[in-house]
């Protein structure tokens, strides 16, 4: 099952693999593994700081034939330190090096955030933070981001260009000017948060959507970002839904949300789970269990950098 993407037409896996968090040690094997279980997309950036590993997966893949590069569909973001216009190309070439491939299929920008450029053979990832600790901000406007994600395309670095962590108002700021609309935006969506005025927006844009955190607060408790949510792999009304079709919670909701047409990236360590995740959509529900699901929304999002800095309340 594939997204067509507008502007291109490049179809774009409808379940991927997130790498977010996967430990450089195990990132290599993990994607490997991913490849191997049939994950054509492979979801990356450079704040998760496993570029490098996630390519040594990638060429092990190509190495022993398992799959070829354009039958992959490799994305990566493009941090909020490289923002300037400048700064976008060598960044995007240093992520490329990283991975050790020749192009892009989506490159994002993570966040609407401009911060003060870190120089990656000081830092890299550079994270949210100086030296000091603190926040630094960039006059840095998006449009002149923007501009340079396009050129990107133009020198053939990247086939498609999208957002992260936007908001409605944002995107239509973008359209007004962009030469290369947005083909993907990618935002925190499960059912705790539902985000269904922005995915109409973007269905009627003809803009795909991405969900990263499908299961919630699971992928933050580690973090302590959980916000004492119970765990929606464990809900009552996701378990009956679940039991019903005779599969597991986290294959219900990955389908609560492809069902509607927006593309996933879960992680998991475990083989078996990758393999479980990926068979999401093997199975439909019915109207009124998505209806049951997408009930759960209390719009309460954990991936917010206004809890690093209040000058950062880019969902304000």
């Amino acid at each position: 099952m594939s997204l067509v993407l507008k502007r291109t037409g490049q179809k774009m896996p409808r379940v991927g693999f997130g790498l977010w968090k996967v430990t450089k040690p195990s990132c290599a094997e993990t994607v490997y593994q991913a490849i191997k279980a049939g994950y054509r997309l492979l979801d990356g950036a450079g704040d998760y700081g496993n570029e490098k590993e996630a390519g040594e997966g990638v060429r092990r893949a190509l190495a022993e034939g398992l799959v070829k590069r354009e039958e992959l569909f490799i994305t990566s973001k493009l941090w909020n330190t490289f923002h300037a216009h400048d700064d976008v190309k060598k960044a995007a070439k240093m992520q490329l090096g990283l991975w050790g491939i020749e192009y892009f299929d989506l490159f994002l920008i993570h966040f609407p955030v401009a911060l003060q450029y870190v120089d990656p053979s000081h830092r890299y990832p550079p994270e949210w933070w100086g030296d000091d600790g603190k926040v630094h901000f960039a006059n840095i406007p998006m449009y002149e981001t923007w501009k340079a994600m396009e050129e990107l395309v133009d020198d053939g670095l990247v086939r498609n260009i999208g957002l992260s962590n936007c908001q409605g108002s944002l995107v239509l700021d973008i359209l007004q000017s962009a030469k290369y609309e947005p083909q993907v935006l990618q935002i925190e969506l499960h059912p705790l948060l539902s985000q269904e005025p922005l995915v109409n927006l973007c269905n009627v844009l003809g803009i795909a959507v991405t969900a990263y955190s499908s299961f919630g607060p699971q992928s933050y408790v580690e973090l302590e970002m959980g916000q004492g949510v119970p765990s929606l792999l464990q809900h009552g009304v996701v378990s009956a839904i679940a039991s019903a079709h005779g599969k597991t919670t986290a294959q219900v909701l990955l389908r609560w949300a492809t069902q509607r047409g927006i593309a996933v990236i879960p992680k998991s360590n475990s083989v078996d789970r990758l393999v479980s995740n990926l068979q999401c959509d093997s199975f439909d529900l019915k109207e009124e269990e998505l209806a049951q699901i997408s009930s759960l929304n209390m719009n309460l999002r954990m991936n917010d950098p206004a809890t690093i800095d209040p000058r950062m309340a880019i969902f304000a």
